[in-house]
């Protein structure tokens, strides 16, 4: 149905064009799989573990491994999904039509609230629609919101490790150099805590295909005020520490 805005005229045909099941053929991999941002995690992680090569994805951008290692005696893959909504969709999308069907995202965001340290955890429960590639895989509406049975999976693993942590709205954007003080204001008003750049296309990627996919976020720079506190400090021990509590997540799905 045509609208004067086209981002907002969704076509809810299952199929499209290039279908990724029809031109990524599924492998053995693990169901279980950990979105990562952080590529010094990453690289700390092929360094020590010697994680096996699933899968490379391609792009104009080079290749986008998928590796493979294990915790508890139990597979779980993981990849870096890039960063913006459309990139880090399209892996999701590329990775699950591999066979991999449980998500856990761990990445960091920007703070809406002072209040909120760097490092402070913060799993979203909402995502405030204010990007692009959402509106592709579901209606248009303000809010999506990740799995119920992901979301208590990370809290589930939070609680028993006595980690701290506060739940609320995320506010995804595509364009962080337009983080307007308005903006920022209006978010806050919606109850937003944070914001970021994926969570609400890897929230409907996931329900349009029937994943399971929640997010953990960590307190990184603010940009509650008038000008940007990047609140700059070593998040190395943060970042990896998260890396695992998402594994965890991930295989109590």
């Amino acid at each position: 149905m045509l609208n004067e805005y086209p981002i907002l005229e969704y076509d809810p045909s299952p199929e499209a064009v290039i279908e990724p099941s029809r031109v990524i053929k599924s492998i053995d991999i693990a169901e279980n799989c950990v979105i990562c941002f952080f590529a010094d995690v990453i690289t700390r992680i092929i360094q020590t573990r010697k994680p096996r090569l699933v899968y490379s994805c391609r792009s104009e951008m080079g290749t986008h491994p998928v590796y493979e290692t294990e915790l508890e005696g139990r597979r779980i893959a993981f990849f870096h999904p890039g960063v913006g909504a459309p990139l880090a969709a399209g892996m999701l999308e590329e990775v699950a039509a591999l066979g991999c069907r449980n998500f856990i995202v761990c990445g960091g965001a920007g703070v809406l609230n002072r209040e909120i340290a760097v490092g402070h955890l913060i799993v979203p429960t909402s995502a405030i629609r204010d990007e692009g590639t959402s509106y592709h895989y579901l209606p248009p509406s303000r809010e999506v919101n990740p799995s119920e049975k992901a979301v208590a999976a990370i809290e589930n693993v939070l609680k028993s490790k006595d980690v701290s942590y506060v739940t609320g709205k995320t506010w995804t954007t595509d364009a962080y150099y337009r983080e307007t003080a308005q903006k920022v204001q209006r978010r806050r008003q919606d109850g937003c805590l944070t914001v970021e750049m994926e969570a609400a296309a890897f929230f409907a990627v996931a329900k349009f295909r029937g994943l399971h996919l929640a997010q953990i976020l960590y307190g990184g720079d603010d940009v509650s005020g008038l000008e940007w506190d990047r609140r700059g400090s070593d998040r190395s021990i943060i970042r990896e520490r998260l890396f695992w509590l998402a594994a965890e997540a991930c295989l109590e799905i």
